[in-house]
């Protein structure tokens, strides 16, 4: 995205819990972020900001991920992803709304998952935090009403990054689970080695930017993901909602 945008003459203020993982580019601005710090969050943001002067767009654009039994997975991971996907990112955007409300327009663009609607087994922390994420979205959008400040929740499916290498598994051997997570695992690293590339949402995020009035929220991923299967579940019965999901991932 960050690339995308340099190169399309855009100043970008980018953010790293390590500066050195940020490329030294030309109008590519880094800032050290931690999402896990409160008081981190908004010295981080208001930095920037001064150094920016104004900020037309941003980009709640953070991840981690977990895989353990939802049965097990421990507090302090379901703390920490909540804390990371949701919490550090509603912070962040309240801070660029009353920064935008002041200045009377502004884009803040959301990216949640598509795992808020169609939930990836033993990953039930993130599942929940994107949801909730997506939620919290919703109402900014119902509450802003006709302001120019526009809310959008972009919502990924399968992108071929490397999530998965940063995923946090359990090293807890559980006879129950043991041989579903395998399997599980399994098809979702191949989803991931056979999903679009980040390229796919960066020229997404690139239309956003240049639209007058940006949709609330945009799917993006392969069509199966992003298109087909979106539209089956929302006319399906949970029942075979789960049905289909536990076939796919061969639990």
């Amino acid at each position: 995205m960050a690339n995308l945008l340099v190169a399309e003459g855009h100043e970008i203020w980018g953010t790293s819990r390590n500066l050195e993982r940020i490329p030294k580019i030309p109008r590519w601005h880094p800032v050290r972020l931690d999402l896990a710090d409160p008081l981190f969050i908004e010295a981080a943001f208001n930095a920037a900001l001064t150094e920016a002067g104004y900020f037309d767009v941003v980009i709640n654009n953070a991840g981690a991920g977990h895989f353990d039994p939802a049965e097990l997975v421990p507090m302090a991971t379901i703390t920490s992803q909540f804390q990371i996907l949701v919490f550090g990112q509603i912070q962040l955007m309240q801070l660029a709304l009353r920064h935008m409300q002041t200045r009377g327009e502004g884009l803040i663009i959301n990216v949640t998952s598509l795992a808020s609607r169609l939930p990836v087994p033993f990953m039930a922390a993130y599942n929940a935090a994107k949801a909730a994420m997506a939620s919290y979205t919703m109402s900014i959008q119902l509450e802003l009403g006709n302001s120019h400040v526009r809310v959008v929740d972009l919502q990924p499916a399968d992108i071929r990054t490397e999530f998965n290498q940063g995923v946090i598994k359990s090293a807890q051997a559980n006879p129950r689970y043991d041989t579903k997570i395998a399997r599980a695992w399994e098809v979702a690293e191949r989803n991931m080695k056979s999903a679009p590339t980040p390229d796919l949402v960066a020229r997404h995020v690139l239309r956003l930017v240049n639209s007058v009035q940006p949709p609330p929220r945009i799917t993006v991923g392969n069509a199966f993901q992003s298109k087909i299967a979106p539209l089956i579940f929302r006319f399906l019965p949970q029942r075979l909602r789960l049905w289909g999901l536990k076939r796919h991932y061969q639990i």
